[in-house]
């Protein structure tokens, strides 16, 4: 199906083996040894006592797996190995899947992630646990778990109607008897009980000059995105209006300096794959319909973040097909073009997965990345690199 294009010029690169040492720091660990069960969807913060704090799912699989568990490792300061593995949560008989961390304005740290119920994506409910005493050994002392429950109005199906009226998506190409896409995901979106379910989580919260906190959330159900806003620091969640567009999921959200906010989410539509863009100029609540970028996207997560230097690095896996090539970019000028891009890590297309990064910048201005690092027989694991910026830039 053809979409409509947002040209946004890549800078071509000579690909290298691998990882290559230069006077920028680099250091890469596994943080548990590789094993054969399935370990997925990390995420990475910085303590505010320069902790690492990471977590993922592990199990017999995903959704259709009941033994799935969230679970967590930290590293000290100045530490060379992580912790013990340890428990961060569990519904017990349901999976447990794509654990956020974050850490709020008043140092407490959350934990965000989606319960699978019926072993069916659509059907997830969303999770959140907090403490204010997570530094020690172990898993965090959790305070208060509760979960979210958001109520898209009937300026969902507007919205929805709207976004699809602008693409004009082909559908003359579907068959007569069948169905058109646009019209299908129209009709679930007057349901309400479809609109308040399935809404999972993936990157992390972004939170604005204002305070607003916004979690990026997607739906299998409907292949879109929205963002659950909070303006009291987490104690209430509303949505804001869907992103749509064909097969925009995984918002990754980062703020330009005017304010504008832009999105960049996984392709799970059809082709070309490439990462979808839309934008936000009033904070979050509503969003521009997504459209392709030129970054080439196989069907999986990305991570976007502006950097202090009001630079912005991307990690995506910079391939049309697998995930066996995950890339590190930096832009100057706010994602108008990606002038220098090196590869984290690259493998033999089928002989190696590295995916779903999560990436944070610490206070020492150095880049921390977690991601899912399956290879062949080897086994799986979750992998932590720690790198400064001009790494990327290091030729």
């Amino acid at each position: 199906m053809k979409k409509h294009i947002l040209l946004m010029p890549l800078a071509l690169l000579a690909f290298a083996a691998g990882p290559v040492w230069g006077e920028a720091y680099f250091q890469g660990e596994h943080i548990f040894p590789e094993q054969n069960k399935h370990c997925h969807s990390s995420s990475v913060v910085e303590c505010p006592n320069g902790d690492l704090l990471a977590c993922w799912f592990y199990g017999s699989g995903e959704r259709n797996a009941n033994d799935v568990v969230v679970q967590g490792a930290r590293l000290k300061k100045g530490a060379k190995e992580w912790s013990p593995v340890f428990l961060m949560a569990d519904t017990p008989g349901v999976p447990d899947c794509n654990p956020i961390l974050f850490i709020d304005a008043k140092d407490r740290l959350w934990l965000f992630w989606i319960a699978v119920r019926a072993n069916a994506w659509e059907h997830a409910v969303l999770k959140y646990r907090r403490a204010e005493k997570y530094t020690g050994k172990g898993a965090p002392q959790w305070s208060w778990q509760d979960v979210i429950l958001l109520k898209p109005g009937d300026e969902f199906v507007e919205a929805t109607e709207k976004a699809f009226k602008e693409l004009n998506p082909p559908e003359h190409l579907w068959a007569e008897y069948a169905p058109q896409y646009s019209k299908m995901i129209i009709e679930a979106s007057k349901d309400k009980a479809k609109r308040e379910e399935g809404w999972m989580t993936r990157q992390n919260p972004v939170v604005l000059p204002s305070g607003r906190i916004l979690l990026p959330l997607y739906s299998d159900g409907f292949n879109a995105s929205l963002m659950a806003i909070s303006d009291d620091l987490g104690e209430t969640w509303r949505p804001s209006l869907p992103i749509v567009g064909l097969g925009p999921i995984q918002p990754a959200v980062v703020r330009k300096a005017d304010g504008t906010l832009w999105s960049y989410m996984r392709d799970s539509g059809g082709e070309p794959k490439r990462a979808l863009w839309s934008e936000s100029k009033d904070d979050g609540v509503t969003w521009s319909p997504a459209i392709d970028t030129d970054i080439p996207n196989p069907g999986s997560s990305l991570a976007v973040r502006a950097l202090a230097d009001g630079r912005w690095v991307m990690a995506f896996n910079n391939a049309d097909l697998g995930r066996h090539v995950l890339t590190l970019a930096l832009s100057d000028d706010e994602g108008a073009t990606w002038k220098w891009k090196r590869d984290l890590e690259r493998a033999e297309p089928g002989k190696g997965g590295f995916a779903y990064p999560s990436l944070v910048q610490g206070r020492n201005g150095r880049l921390h990345i977690s991601y899912s690092y399956h290879v062949g027989d080897a086994g799986k694991t979750i992998k932590h690199v720690a790198l400064d910026p001009e790494w990327i830039t290091e030729q």
